[in-house]
């Protein structure tokens, strides 16, 4: 870990756009900052950025996928028989599970949250029946639904998605709410919490961190059905979402931006790429972990954009679909949808990346991908991130 201006960065080579970018966040009232390991440059406040305001809260610091996460289960099934019949039953997750921009699910999902008070605030009311409908689905990207076995031989799910339309709309409401008050620096929106904007913010933001915590649950599910296991263990996650949290004796709105929670004892699950392994960690407690507000990375990061990467029409891309088959091929990766956009290239080495966190966090488990599905390559989605 690195002070660059008075900023705990992780990772090398620290990018100096991320860091202005942390650097303009500071100037809408920014009391603590944070640059983890995965960083690069995100809308206005930087993937793998941690904000802390005392009485301000950032919606465009979380930005449009509120409360988008990483959700991990471990089954009681036999690897064995997984691994042999890992292509059938990727087939059939890309069938069961909804993929890609707009969706609505292919089954009716109902949930007790939806009986929550706080849908009848009108941002939250006109967008009900739309988050109903697309309760368990999991977007485009770099969302994904993950078949894993463990070092000891266990199988498990993972998923990255979050708040789908839901909270994109919260985010686009609020931050045209802190444009119109004047309240915006470099892209970076703000609303007070001791006035009713930033409360009503952070109470949809709850909203749409249930509903994200409520998908991720309903896929695993059923995902696990589809393995004909029982999940056994359970580790879930938000990244791109706040929380108001006790750090040197004062209250701060932390907001983690593409950032886990890593508080001792706390474990999370943190996602390579298609063709990389990925991990179940643990926070630990240290003056670096303390620094970092206790934050650790939301996975590898990228080293290159999804235009370099696919090419434009002028420009061939960096990546062919022959290259990322190749590498899946060879980490015997069962993939489905995906483009080369999202492809083992564009990403850094998980394990390298976690090096620099060594003083913040352990790792408990690594999870090598046996099956790998994810939008189609067709699929446009501007809020990837």
């Amino acid at each position: 870990m690195k002070l660059i201006e008075n900023i705990p960065c992780f990772g090398d080579p620290v990018f100096p756009e991320a860091l202005k970018q942390l650097d303009n966040a500071r100037a809408t009232g920014a009391e603590r900052l944070a640059l983890m390991a995965d960083h690069h440059v995100g809308y206005g406040v930087p993937i793998g950025g941690v904000v802390a305001y005392r009485h301000r809260i950032s919606p465009s610091g979380i930005g449009y996928d509120i409360a988008c996460g990483n959700k991990a289960v471990r089954l009681d099934v036999d690897a064995k028989k997984v691994k042999a019949k890992i292509n059938p039953i990727m087939d059939e997750i890309q069938k069961k599970i909804s993929f890609g921009v707009g969706r609505a699910n292919n089954e009716d999902v109902d949930h007790e949250l939806f009986d929550d008070e706080a849908w009848k605030m009108p941002v939250l009311k006109s967008r009900k029946d739309k988050a109903r409908a697309q309760l368990g689905t999991v977007g485009s990207g770099n969302h994904y639904v993950d078949i894993f076995e463990d070092e000891e031989g266990r199988i498990w799910i993972g998923v990255h998605f979050g708040s789908r339309g839901l909270g994109h709309g919260i985010a686009e409401s609020y931050m045209e709410i802190a444009k119109a008050q004047g309240q915006i620096n470099e892209g970076i929106t703000w609303l007070s919490t001791e006035k009713y904007e930033g409360q009503d913010y952070l109470e949809a933001m709850r909203i749409g961190g249930e509903y994200a915590y409520a998908g991720r649950d309903w896929v695993c599910a059923k995902v696990a059905k589809i393995l004909g296991g029982k999940i056994v263990e359970e580790i879930h996650n938000h990244h791109n979402f706040a929380w108001k949290e006790t750090h040197d004796g004062q209250e701060y709105w932390v907001v983690r931006k593409g950032a886990t929670p890593a508080f001792p004892g706390q474990r999370g699950f943190v996602g390579g790429s298609m063709g990389d392994n990925s991990v179940i960690l643990e926070g630990v407690d240290s003056e670096t972990s303390r620094q970092s507000l206790y934050s650790t990375v939301h996975g590898a990061g990228r080293v290159m954009s999804r235009s370099h990467a696919k090419g434009k029409k002028s420009q061939p891309g960096a990546v062919s679909k022959e290259d990322m088959h190749k590498w899946v091929k060879r980490m015997g990766v069962s993939l489905r949808g995906a483009d080369v956009d999202e492809a083992p290239h564009v990403y850094k080495r998980l394990h390298r990346v976690l090096e620099h966190h060594s003083e913040t966090v352990k790792v408990i488990h690594t999870l090598k991908p046996l099956g790998v599905a994810m939008a189609g390559g067709d699929t446009f989605d501007p809020y990837k991130d």
